[in-house]
């Protein structure tokens, strides 16, 4: 594996960080309509990248009859995982008694579960460049550097969804940029490592793909979406629905 092949597997890396960008350009104070309005956007986002990046292709790597299989359950163990994390957070909270910030500690959730979906993501990368490696005819190195721009665009939205409803949450600029570019410095980490373990990765991925799903619809509807339901909250989770429907559908 040589340096061009490492450089081109972090093009997806480069894409959340692009996205962690903006918490630079949101004011100090924002009005809470506005953050409602923004973490709809994003649950429009995550919900859209849980269906056509996730899931989807999990059903499609399984074969046979019970092809949904792989995909069901990776998704409720995603869930119930989320829901013991949750109650883990409460109890030591409570034994510690903690007074921070409930609602920045929320969107910390949403970190970790974005960056449990970019560890698949990175993986099918490792997988694309693992047969361009082995010579395998049927996928070409452009193909492999395609799929690695794609999902990078991809990204972009989803570095926004880290980095701006923690900085909503009372972190700092900086702290909260910091934050999403970590989420995606698990992609090119786990691309590099598919690449020596191909063989004993694939079988499990489509399971990966679905618990990772099933951790951010958690994420989405438990935390993300705001209580007070709402028309233009409602249309805003359409329309960062349909902005990352289009990324998948047009860069697939």
């Amino acid at each position: 594996m040589n340096i061009q092949i490492i450089t081109y597997m972090l093009i997806p890396f480069i894409g959340t960080s692009l996205g962690s960008l903006a918490v630079f350009f949101i004011k100090d104070k924002v009005g809470e309509k506005f953050q409602d309005l923004l973490l709809c956007f994003s649950s429009g986002i995550m919900i859209a990248a849980s269906i056509f990046s996730l899931l989807i292709p999990s059903i499609e790597m399984s074969d046979g009859k019970f092809s949904f299989l792989p995909a069901t359950i990776g998704f409720v163990l995603g869930n119930i995982f989320l829901l013991f994390l949750k109650k883990l957070v409460a109890y030591i909270d409570k034994k510690k008694e903690n007074n921070s910030n409930n609602k920045l500690k929320n969107k910390s959730m949403l970190f970790f579960s974005v960056t449990l979906h970019n560890i698949p993501e990175g993986m099918i990368v490792g997988v694309m460049f693992a047969a361009v490696i082995s010579g395998n005819i049927a996928v070409t190195l452009i193909s492999a550097i395609a799929l690695a721009i794609g999902i990078a665009i991809q990204n972009i939205p989803e570095g926004l969804v880290i980095s701006i409803p923690l900085k909503l949450g009372g972190m700092s600029k900086k702290k909260a940029f910091l934050y999403g570019v970590l989420s995606g410095v698990v992609e090119p980490v786990a691309a590099i490592l598919t690449i020596f373990v191909t063989g004993l990765v694939t079988p499990i991925l489509p399971y990966m793909l679905s618990f990772a799903a099933g951790t951010m619809i958690y994420v989405i509807f438990d935390e993300l979406i705001p209580e007070k339901k709402s028309s233009i909250n409602t249309i805003f989770v359409s329309l960062g629905f349909l902005v990352m429907m289009l990324l998948d559908i047009i860069l697939g």
